[in-house]
């Protein structure tokens, strides 16, 4: 379902850098965009907005539409592969395609198997794709973490344990998949951030909060990792919320570096956003005021 901002919304594309400091690099009142990529020369970040792709350059302030044939409307779930080329896309019909980064037409990976699959990680060496299985796309219930070879095949359950779960993401050394579950809590959608390794083996919470926690995502060199934090109560991802952008060290999870209010949620960082030399991320917010004119705004 392509997303819309509200009357009187605008859409706000921040940049955060490690030691606290924000920048607003582009701000529009005509389309919502999503989900900030990194590209891997570190010029670019790559949204989707309007069921589309989308490229910002960072140094102009331009933004132009990726031009992808064979892929149907796409939602907030795109990664890119490690080789820079290429981008891996979640559609609105259920289903993960591999497409050019600059544009081109879209290969499906995933089979018909009755359930929708929503993209979240892939392994370093570009050869396997983590996402979450939502058996025949009902959304009362809880999601399944499994990953695919890259290029499309048979796909592998990972245990970790009953409750809904989203977000698994490859660690940037492909020992580990970080993600959000419910399994740890009997409260209705009290997501914590966990990790597991690929083999489902060692399970582990990694933070145990009283608020509902979602998408951790590690930077780069390991060293860091930046998630959003939905007030406590907090059913699923939802938009338009007050949520917390958060940055940790992955060595002390529990210990804040920075926190960014944020007016957001769903959208804000639902995908890996770091930069390629680890110093800085990207997220959205999505204020029901226009932007004050700063520094920076494109």
């Amino acid at each position: 379902m392509v997303r819309t901002l509200q009357p009187g919304q605008c859409c706000e594309v921040r940049t955060a850098s490690v030691s606290g400091e924000t920048s607003l690099v582009f701000h529009t009142e005509d389309m919502l965009v999503e989900a900030p990529n990194w590209t891997l020369d570190g010029r670019a970040l790559i949204l989707n907005g309007n069921g589309r792709l989308w490229r910002f350059e960072l140094e102009s302030g331009t933004l132009s539409e990726i031009p992808l044939s064979g892929a149907p409307d796409l939602n907030n779930d795109h990664v890119l592969d490690p080789d820079g080329t290429a981008i891996f896309l979640s559609g609105d019909d259920g289903h993960i395609y591999r497409a050019p980064l600059a544009g081109g037409e879209a290969t499906r990976i995933t089979d018909h198997d009755g359930s929708f699959h929503f993209l979240h990680g892939v392994s370093p060496d570009g050869r396997r794709l983590a996402y979450v299985d939502i058996p025949e796309g009902d959304f009362g219930r809880p999601g399944r973490l499994r990953t695919i070879p890259a290029g499309g095949g048979p796909t592998k359950s990972v245990e970790v344990g009953q409750g809904h779960c989203d977000g698994p993401e490859f660690s940037p050394d492909g020992t580990w998949l970080y993600l959000n579950t419910e399994s740890f809590s009997t409260a209705p959608g009290h997501a914590q951030l966990a990790r597991v390794r690929p083999d489902g083996s060692q399970f582990e919470r990694l933070v145990d909060s009283a608020t509902v926690d979602w998408f951790p995502h590690l930077s780069p060199d390991g060293r860091l990792a930046s998630y959003v934090r939905f007030p406590a109560g907090t059913r699923g991802h939802p938009a338009d919320l007050p949520v917390d952008v958060v940055l940790v060290s992955t060595s002390g999870w529990t210990a804040e570096l920075h926190t960014w209010q944020v007016f957001g949620g769903q959208g804000t960082l639902n995908v890996n956003s770091w930069s390629p030399d680890s110093e800085r991320f990207a997220y959205v917010a999505y204020p029901m005021a226009p932007a004050t004119a700063e520094s920076g705004m494109a």
